[in-house]
């Protein structure tokens, strides 16, 4: 089990000053933007057959969740330029409990249109954490431990990112397995009972999740945070930030990066479904298998929070690995390994296509937080804004799922291309892009 990293002390005026406590809740953030992230493949598949969309219309909700992301991430950077991390980190939490709490009155209302608006506060509210936690975790301490630093921090995101298929399994999921071809066919109004009740199971869990970050948000007022900031990142500016090429470089890798992501975990019941419906792993199946009579759909569920125990595990090991080698060579090892199973299970079928899909989660694990780290290096004063540009990078997942969603009409294996293309990208950034060299 990992440790929290020793070298958590503040640089600069509060050098020497410990503040464990403040790094343990800026942990914390982490740790709620990956459970608010994993339930969306969930929401992906729920959808389908609550609101009558097919698998192409249900992926904008990725798109809606990460367009938040570029809209509010340098509004967000340049806000806490100002007003500092813990005002900016509080706005974040404020805006996360009111997406989370528009899902109420949305499931009443079942329209589609109400759910994305929701997920889009939510993504603005985390647009403001990620933000700050981000690089906040790699200026407490050594620089030359940030990409351990924020390595460690994201595995707490991998940690809560294996809650959101069983949430979705054991509360969202209905126990009867619908399509909406079986619906359509069912007298109507017995169908729009089934719909209805269908959209209402998403209400619990978004309240329930509320109520846990209002609770963070409290702590977060209560406690003293340090400010790490330097008085001249409030007059920092755009201009010359794209002078520093690994920064621009690592953004169209975060694309990239994020729209893979949200294209494998948005698709993986879908995929599991298609090339495996009624095989099982003995393992997941006897840890997971909570009842007789599960169906197919909730199965797949229950795999996809194996994989993110992968990921998880992914997570903790990157944070010792990096201890070991350069960031950027085990970034490059990871991307070429994550693509040559993409290409595996394409030309797969079965559980071997499953498990290969699975393996990459491991493999994606660090990928995010050692692009984030090596992308910010050497900004100065310009740390916030090169943050926010990274952070607005998010929005590959709002880019990519909808084509991948396109692309699985002509067969849901074709959901994997998107994801190959996107681990090369990431391969050439940890090769080349990376290196710091201003133009």
């Amino acid at each position: 089990m990992a440790s929290i990293p020793a070298e958590v002390k503040v640089s600069g005026p509060n050098a020497g000053k410990s503040y464990t406590l403040a790094f343990i809740l800026v942990t914390s953030l982490f740790f709620l933007w990956g459970l608010a992230n994993s339930l969306n493949g969930t929401l992906i598949k729920h959808f389908q057959t609550a609101l009558n969309l097919n698998r192409a219309q249900a992926g904008i909700v990725d798109s809606a969740f990460y367009i938040g992301y570029f809209v509010m991430a340098l509004p967000a950077a340049f806000l806490m330029n100002r007003i500092g991390y813990k005002k900016g980190i509080l706005i974040g939490l404020f805006l996360y409990v009111l997406g989370a709490v528009l899902f109420y009155p949305a499931a009443e209302s079942r329209v589609y249109s109400f759910f994305l608006f929701g997920l889009f506060v939510i993504a603005c509210g985390l647009a403001f954490l990620e933000t700050a936690a981000n690089p906040y975790v790699t200026v407490l301490g050594d620089p030359s431990g940030a990409e351990r630093r924020i390595n460690f921090s994201q595995s707490f995101n991998g940690t809560s990112i294996i809650l959101g298929p069983v949430i979705g399994s054991l509360f969202i999921f209905s126990d009867v397995e619908y399509t909406n071809e079986m619906l359509n066919a069912m007298n109507p109004a017995q169908a729009e009972a089934i719909r209805i009740a269908e959209a209402q199971s998403v209400q619990g869990p978004y309240l329930v999740l509320a109520g846990v970050v209002l609770f963070v948000a409290i702590l977060f007022a209560l406690v003293k945070m340090p400010e790490i900031s330097d008085p001249s990142e409030k007059t920092a500016t755009f201009k010359g930030i794209t002078r520093h090429r690994h920064l621009m470089y690592g953004v169209v890798a975060q694309f990239f990066y994020v729209g893979a992501q949200a294209s494998v975990w948005g698709y993986y019941v879908d995929l599991k479904l298609h090339f495996a419906a009624d095989e099982q792993f003995g393992i997941v199946a006897a840890l997971y298998r909570f009842y007789e009579g599960m169906t197919p759909t909730q199965m797949a569920s229950f795999h996809a929070s194996f994989a993110f125990v992968l990921f998880m595990i992914g997570r903790f090991a990157g944070t010792w690995l990096l201890t070991k080698f350069a960031a950027n060579k085990l970034l490059s090892v990871y991307a070429a390994i994550s693509a040559a199973l993409m290409v595996f299970a394409y030309v797969s079928d079965g559980m071997a296509a499953v498990a290969a899909i699975s393996a990459s989660y491991f493999f994606m694990s660090i990928m995010f937080p050692t692009i984030f780290a090596l992308s910010i290096k050497n900004l100065g004063d310009q740390v916030k804004i090169g943050s926010g540009l990274v952070i607005m990078a998010i929005v590959g997942g709002a880019v990519l799922p909808p084509i991948t969603g396109y692309l699985s009409l002509f067969g849901i294996e074709n959901a994997l291309i998107i994801p190959l293309i996107a681990f090369i990208v990431i391969l050439f950034f940890g090769i080349k892009g990376y290196k710091i060299k201003a133009s």
